[in-house]
């Protein structure tokens, strides 16, 4: 089992960049905020997005049928695969048929969760991420931790460490202008030697037949561009009808993730390009599985990151802590779901203050759904300790003159007590929180005091 506690409490030794960490992914949901005041219909767009997707999946099988001929009809080859290891299995046989040794890959969560890298590695196939905070992590061995800031652990001296040990960058130079431009020159040449690229998929359009890649890099493109072979891996759920509804998710998306208007490519791939080809892997994993489930709202992500950016969990114990490939509030959900044994412990990584929900793009009630996952884990999990606090805490609150006995006494005896009381070794929370200022009378007291003079 994993264990989600013990991993954030070894990313929390660092002070400095856990406030740090937790700094950068809050402006990111400033940003966020200022970007979707800036259209008056933006609570509309999310609604629509809703709509949709939840429509997709409701009909899902004939969606997929739509998208399978009329992708087939433009010479795109479509495969299916049922988990990670056809799905990887089905790339390398491709990728043997045109004798295929170097790939470049832009951002794709899913070859992530498939474990795609490591397999092909491992079968004598070169194959180097383009997106920069994805080859950042690449070049550190680490995984992303974060959907769209992959490398948002890591500050700017960590990635010159990493780049003057193996893309032999000046020591010590911390320049992000100079850092950029040393993996450009890196990857410019992976570029040129590529053989075939992968993608993912931020969205497939069944009437069309085509598919839709969303970057800011232009990496995607370059790739794509190049190599005469593009492989798009895409999970069941990126499904929508058509193009018409396309507009929808190209306004929420951007916005919801960085805070812009939109991304910087949106790039459509209806047919191949003479003497190219594309395939396209349609993967299951699980999915179909969440089809018709208390949690299905959990397909309808449109992997934007938001929910990350804005939950206090996430922003204070870092992605890889969850040790899922998906982290933050989403990623609690998903791996919660597929399996609650091993991720038994990321529904309680959440505060229920149910911030992801108010800013989700397509209005999934994330923290909802976590508590259900939460209250499944209590039940078939031994949280002995949980479970006699919580009592504890049933048992003083049910009964009104005993609740209300130990708040006077805490209002009188805990303002008194000495800091070291307060904040020591035993007293984790102390860590980084000072006790609030207790008020002289609640709201109670208030209440009925004024109750009385009115009297």
């Amino acid at each position: 089992m994993y264990n989600h506690p013990q991993k954030a409490k070894e990313f929390t030794k660092d002070i400095s960049k856990l406030k740090w960490h937790n700094q950068a992914l809050w402006y990111v949901r400033e940003k966020r905020d200022k970007s979707t005041k800036e259209i008056d219909e933006f609570e509309e767009l999310r609604e629509s997005a809703s709509k949709i997707k939840s429509h997709t999946l409701e009909y899902l099988g004939y969606y997929l049928n739509e998208f399978e001929k009329n992708a087939k009809a433009n010479g795109i080859e479509v495969l299916w695969a049922k988990d990670g290891d056809e799905h990887n299995s089905l790339v390398e046989m491709i990728l043997r048929q045109h004798s295929v040794k170097k790939v470049v890959k832009s951002k794709s969560m899913l070859t992530e969760e498939c474990g795609l890298n490591p397999y092909l590695e491992d079968r004598g196939i070169t194959i180097t991420d383009t997106d920069l905070g994805e080859r950042i992590v690449q070049l550190a061995s680490q995984h992303p931790s974060h959907i769209v800031l992959p490398a948002i652990h890591l500050k700017k001296e960590d990635v010159s460490d990493i780049f003057h040990k193996h893309l032999n960058s000046e020591a010590n130079n911390t320049d992000p202008t100079y850092l950029t431009q040393v993996a450009r020159a890196d990857l410019r040449a992976k570029f040129l030697e590529a053989e075939a690229t992968i993608s993912g998929v931020n969205f497939a359009l069944a009437k069309e037949g085509g598919f839709v890649v969303c970057t800011n890099e232009g990496n995607a493109d370059m790739g794509t561009s190049l190599a005469p072979i593009h492989i798009a891996s895409m999970g069941i759920e990126k499904l929508i009808p058509s193009a018409k509804e396309l507009s929808v998710f190209t306004s929420i998306l951007a916005r919801s993730a960085t805070g812009q208007a939109i991304t910087t490519y949106t790039t459509h791939f209806i047919k191949p390009m003479p003497n190219k080809k594309i395939y396209i892997i349609i993967v299951d994993n699980k999915r179909a599985e969440m089809i018709g489930s208390k949690n299905q709202e959990a397909l309808k992500c449109i992997r934007c990151g938001a929910c990350m950016n804005s939950c206090p969990v996430y922003r204070r114990s870092g992605g890889h802590s969850y040790q899922y490939t998906i982290p933050g509030p989403i990623g609690s959900l998903l791996a919660s779901t597929k399996d609650n044994n091993n991720y038994a412990s990321l529904p309680f990584a959440c505060s229920l203050c149910a911030s992801c929900d108010n800013v989700c793009p397509v209005k999934i009630e994330l923290h909802n759904q976590l508590y259900t996952n939460r209250v499944e884990a209590i039940e078939h999990h031994n949280y002995k300790t949980k479970k006699q606090i919580l009592s504890i805490i049933a048992y003083i609150m049910s009964r009104p003159k005993l609740y209300r006995a130990m708040m006077s006494i805490y209002r009188v005896v805990v303002p008194k007590l000495p800091k070291s009381i307060l904040y020591n070794r035993y007293n984790i929370w102390g860590k980084t929180r000072e006790n609030p200022t207790i008020a002289k009378e609640s709201f109670e007291m208030i209440y009925k005091r004024r109750k009385r003079e009115k009297h």
